[in-house]
């Protein structure tokens, strides 16, 4: 079948966009016209993703900055490729190290999880291999507003806040520049105040100029050893010059006739395609979208899903991962047999025994991008190098310090990642990219999305406006406020445990742009946080 989305099957507050030339969507309304514009001055669907991931490094710092990883799938016309641009653990960070400052578990701030940034040479691989306007060009919008300013958006200032409530009094060496960066004057930015970086914009000139090469073996690699040596870091000159980025194939499962792509592990992508091969074998279409029927089970074919994840997912250089095992439909079936009425308890199967931001672009050739990048938990590691406007991501804290896990920490190791972007064809032709941000939200939203728009025909924003649902573990859920008290109280009948979320980052934040077959674009941006698409 063909999508059509003449109707709206769901009422939705907000229209979804209508273009032909080109199309941004993300959760921040400046970075998406930064990609904009650059459509406009000739730029493909690449130098825009570009130029807004690096424009949402100052305009979005609650969620990724210049020391973030990332993570795309680029359809070139005809093809789509993967690009894997998570970092490594330094090669000092080891089991022996973690335990002896005391730790039995990974920590999330602090130097420890801190693991080489990846975003900066994603940036970098990314435009040599596909890009048509020059590297410098693509910064300029991102570059004026970390000098010139830009006014704090609403559901922005909330998270800062929150930050700032952290770090407010910290005396620690090693978090002295994330108040001197992120709270001047003593207090992070309200709404419609106006925050300047000119250390951000210092570093992405010379990341603009070098080719992200200053990033890694110049003067800004040793800005960050240097810091590192000073405050107790385990980063070094050598750690962040053996970094690379990896073009990897993307992995793919069928589902009602479409195929639904992923990053294949270290990141946790495979979960939403195990979780699809589990539902498909049920005839959802046959319960209303808005039903305890439905809700169970997708909430239950992602539970199996997750415990397969976390059991085997690992670095794949590292560590064999049993992909194509766990992707097997006879598997699928063997799991489904799991799911009755009741909410179950989930175990990983045997399957060889037979704080993110996301955006996509599109451009009028047909080119698409599907981008994630991110620091975890909001400002990352909380490590803000000195003067640079370089926060640190935290992602050392995916590992797990549990001997002879697949995931354990190693150094050279990269972790189990949680950001992922995704991708819908439909007989080898794109559909387009789509993405939900949110740690472990994001394959349960990426499945909550194909099953918006496969099984109950929702375009895009209709899907992204829906009520959502989010599973913590065991049989704890989380459901939003729209859903109706009659589902939760039948939930609740067959064994969830259910709270109704008031907090909206829980059931985190999407995009999604889908290809018509008229060669439009059609495209929605979550309405929970600040963002929209545009587009010409």
């Amino acid at each position: 079948m063909q999508l059509d989305f003449s109707t709206l099957p769901y009422a939705s507050s907000r229209q979804p966009l209508f273009a032909t030339r080109g199309v941004v969507a993300t959760s921040q309304p400046l970075a998406a016209q930064a990609g904009l514009a650059i459509l406009q001055r000739g730029g493909n669907a690449v130098d825009a993703a570009i130029a807004t991931a690096a424009a949402l490094t100052v305009l979005e710092p609650t969620s990724n900055g210049i020391g973030s990883d990332a993570f795309a799938l680029v359809w070139d016309g005809a093809q789509l490729h993967g690009l894997n641009g998570s970092g490594r653990a330094p090669a000092a960070l080891t089991l022996d190290a973690v335990r002896r400052h005391g730790h039995s578990m990974m920590p999330t701030r602090g130097w420890l999880p801190v693991t080489v940034p990846g975003a900066p040479a994603a940036w970098r691989d990314l435009h040599k291999r596909f890009g048509s306007l020059r590297f410098s060009t693509i910064f300029e919008p991102a570059i004026s507003y970390a000098e010139q300013g830009y006014p704090v958006s609403p559901v922005l200032a909330r998270y800062w806040n929150r930050a700032a409530q952290v770090y407010r009094g910290n005396t620690d060496p090693e978090f002295s520049g994330w108040n001197s960066t992120f709270a001047p004057g003593g207090h992070a930015p309200q709404a419609g105040e106006i925050w300047r970086s000119p250390g951000h914009a210092r570093t992405l000139s010379m990341i603009a100029e070098s080719q992200a090469d200053d990033f890694y073996r110049g003067g800004i690699a040793q800005s960050i050893a240097d810091f590192a040596a000073q405050t107790g870091g385990l980063l070094t000159l050598d750690d962040l010059g053996r970094h690379s980025s990896t073009w990897v194939e993307p992995i793919h499962t069928s589902y009602r006739g479409y195929d639904v792509w992923e990053i294949p592990p270290n990141g946790q992508g495979l979960a939403a395609l195990i979780g699809l091969n589990i539902l498909e074998g049920f005839p959802l279409d046959q319960f209303p979208r808005e039903s305890a029927q439905s809700y169970h089970l997708q909430i239950e074919a992602i539970k199996l899903a997750f415990a397969d994840a976390q059991r085997y997912i690992a670095d794949p250089e590292r560590v064999p991962v049993p992909t194509e095992a766990l992707l097997s439909k006879a598997y699928a079936a063997e799991r489904r047999g799991l799911i009755n009425e009741r909410a179950l308890m989930p175990e990983p199967g045997d399957p060889l025994r037979g704080g993110t931001v996301y955006l996509c672009a599109a451009d009028g050739d047909g080119m698409m991008v599907s981008l994630i990048q991110s620091n975890y938990m909001g400002f990352g590691s909380g490590i803000v190098v000195p003067g640079t406007g370089i926060a640190l991501q935290n992602r050392g804290a995916g590992f797990t310090l549990q001997a002879g896990h697949p995931n354990q920490i190693e150094p050279g190791k990269r972790p189990f990642h949680t950001i992922i972007p995704g991708f819908l064809t439909r007989e080898g032709q794109a559909i387009g990219p789509f993405g939900v941000m949110g740690g472990h939200m994001q394959p349960q939203g990426h499945l909550q999305m194909i099953v918006n728009t496969i099984d109950y025909g929702l375009n895009p924003q209709a899907s992204l406006d829906a009520p959502r649902w989010y599973w913590e573990q065991g049989r704890a859920i989380e459901l939003e406020p729209g859903v109706s008290n009659e589902i939760v109280e039948q939930l609740r009948a067959q064994g969830h445990e259910v709270q109704v979320c008031q907090e909206v980052g829980t059931v985190g934040r999407g995009q999604i742009i889908w290809r018509l077959p008229s060669g439009a674009y059609v495209a929605g941006s979550d309405g929970r946080t600040d963002g929209c698409a545009v587009g010409y």
